[in-house]
């Protein structure tokens, strides 16, 4: 009979217990977010037009003969440019565009985890849906964008975030 004390097993997960308190971003930096983010596309979106549009415009209206046709597939352009850029740079980033960058805020679910590339797809989609941008209003701002794909934007300021950010 072996009478050595049994020594516990160390436990691999020892923060699993932590408890992390996730701060919302405030409406204030919720705007800022989206005015940086939009001016950001917007000379973006106007350099690309400048230098390929009249090219692009010329060979669709050649193509379609049609001018509404031609305004409607240039503005489908310019919202797939707009999923596309930002979805991907919230994939890449972990949540964050160049407006989130500037105010130290991040999207993450409501969990605490990172979003993945559907979700960041999935609330840049929601954005094109008309008057989505007035569901921002008020304090906390808590966007359409947001309550369809179960995420936040915390203050990373206040907010303490496990290690995988």
């Amino acid at each position: 009979m072996d009478n050595t004390p049994e020594v516990p097993a160390e436990d691999p997960n020892i923060l699993d217990d932590v408890q992390y308190i996730l701060y919302q971003a405030s409406g204030n930096k919720r705007f800022a977010n989206y005015l940086v983010d939009r001016i950001a596309f917007y000379v973006l979106w106007r350099t690309f037009a400048v230098t390929l549009s009249p090219t692009l415009v010329d060979y669709l209206y050649l193509i379609f003969k049609d001018g509404r046709l031609v305004l409607l597939i240039w503005y489908s352009l310019y919202a797939l440019t707009f999923v596309l850029i930002i979805a991907g740079m919230e994939t890449v980033t972990g949540g964050k565009t160049l407006g989130k960058y500037l105010t130290r805020t991040r999207a993450i679910n409501d969990d605490g985890t990172r979003i993945t590339g559907k979700t960041a797809l999935l609330r840049c989609l929601s954005r094109l849906v008309p008057f989505e941008a007035f569901s921002a209003l008020g304090n906390p701002s808590y966007p359409w964008h947001d309550r369809w794909t179960t995420t936040v934007v915390i203050d990373e300021r206040l907010t303490t975030l496990p290690p995988q950010y």
